[in-house]
């Protein structure tokens, strides 16, 4: 079966069949960490750049070492040095790189939309690494593969996701990812923090933490964005704490064999405590990991998915 998708912008333009595939793919490439040389030929001659406009550790190091351990040649562009700081458009950056012979473009940016833009302005495949407040389809495909890979299937498994759900990217991603496959899903967070409306995906809302907590499977708590502090969108760190925070003695209301998810940078100790972090059920660590193997996949379907190139 062929993959009809040149580029990768938004969870919601995958169907199930999709996601099942990248992460069956992920599976595999997830094998290659055991070796003790982690290299494979499928991206040989390929040029890969990653084109981050915003800060990133995660995302960024997880798609270099993606490209690498494919044998992609990989160029991160430092923005801050580049011509952008000269007035250089978006568009104008991405075709100069295309023309240069970038095969792959991996684009994180504040505005929403600028990934699609992109993807119908240039011949390279384009994969959206975050923009603004709309999408982040690797971060919901990696969290997705965690769960599948800890529970083995996502259909009819109760999702919770908590804090900031007006403004996470990561989130909309996995609300589309999860009920595809599915989940049901639940978020909670004051009312200032989700949007108006949500319950139109099919999803349900909750301002109570300890009435849900309960019942779920799977709690992918989401870093609250301290820089949203100042426009008085909830009183204080301390009572979102209080109210939503996943402290250590929230701990005790979780199913024995919940998942503890959360996408990173965490603020210890405000959305989630370090107990809750060192905790068994928590898959933090597994998730970063985990992005490795996702993106593999990813770049690995983008570039044609031939089945011997996933041979060393």
């Amino acid at each position: 079966m062929g993959w009809a998708h040149r580029s990768l912008i938004r969870m919601r333009d995958l169907t199930a069949e999709d996601i099942v595939r990248i992460l069956d793919t992920a599976a595999a490439c997830k094998d290659i960490f055991r070796r003790a040389v982690k290299k494979l030929p499928t991206l040989r001659g390929q040029v890969m750049v990653n084109l981050f406009y915003e800060p990133s550790t995660r995302t960024r190091t997880s798609f270099e070492l993606a490209g690498k351990w494919m044998s992609a040649d990989v160029v991160n562009i430092a923005v801050p040095s580049s011509s952008v700081v000269k007035g250089e458009s978006v568009t104008d950056t991405a075709r100069t790189l295309a023309a240069l012979g970038a095969d792959i473009v991996v684009i994180r940016h504040p505005a929403a939309g600028v990934p699609a833009m992109l993807a119908r302005s240039v011949g390279a495949a384009v994969i959206n690494a975050g923009d603004g407040m709309h999408e982040h389809p690797t971060q919901a495909l990696l969290d997705i593969f965690t769960i599948r890979e800890c529970r083995g299937t996502l259909a009819g498994l109760h999702v919770l996701i908590v804090g900031d759900i007006l403004h996470s990217r990561v989130a909309r991603s996995n609300i589309w990812g999860l009920k595809r496959l599915g989940a049901r899903v639940t978020v909670a967070g004051p009312p200032t923090l989700i949007p108006s409306g949500l319950e139109r995906l099919g999803v349900g809302v909750s301002h109570d933490l300890d009435r849900v907590l309960p019942r779920a499977d799977v709690v992918n708590v989401l870093r609250i964005q301290r820089e949203r502090q100042t426009s008085g969108l909830f009183p204080s760190l301390r009572e979102y704490t209080r109210l939503f925070g996943l402290t250590r003695e929230r701990l005790q209301l979780l199913k024995p064999d919940a998942l503890i998810l959360h996408p990173g940078p965490a603020n210890v100790g405000v959305e989630i405590d370090r107990e809750v972090m060192d905790d068994p059920r928590a898959r933090i660590e597994e998730q970063v990991t985990n992005g490795v193997a996702v993106r593999m996949a990813v770049l690995y379907l983008l570039m044609g998915g031939r089945q011997d190139a996933m041979v060393a």
